[in-house]
């Protein structure tokens, strides 16, 4: 079994192993290197879960690509006043690449 991590970033959660791509919402520039805070770190029969054992862990990983993720559409309205809002929303988003996955 191959060892895993769960980071979180950006008030998510995302399950990454070493060699794979994940996309969150804009950390840095394309190009930069970023640590990414693990909450659980499952390496065989060994499950790394609290603060005391994730105190040496880290996950780091390259931004590979920066894009614009897909536009959200919304609309508010009150009844009977005649009053409506239509927005929309694209967020950034980041490619990134996990290259290294270190226990403590």
């Amino acid at each position: 079994m191959a060892m895993y991590a769960v980071v979180q970033t950006g008030g998510k959660q995302y399950r990454v192993e070493q060699g794979s791509t994940i996309e969150v919402e804009r950390v840095a520039e394309p190009g930069s290197e970023v640590s990414l805070r693990p909450v659980l770190v499952v390496d065989g029969d060994s499950v790394l879960a609290t603060p005391a054992d994730l105190a040496g862990t880290s996950v780091t990983a390259v931004v590979v690509d920066e894009h614009r993720g897909p536009k959200i559409r919304g609309f508010t309205y009150k009844s009977k006043s005649n009053q409506r809002r239509r927005w929309g929303h694209r967020q950034t988003l980041a490619t990134l690449e996990i290259t290294d996955i270190r226990k403590g």
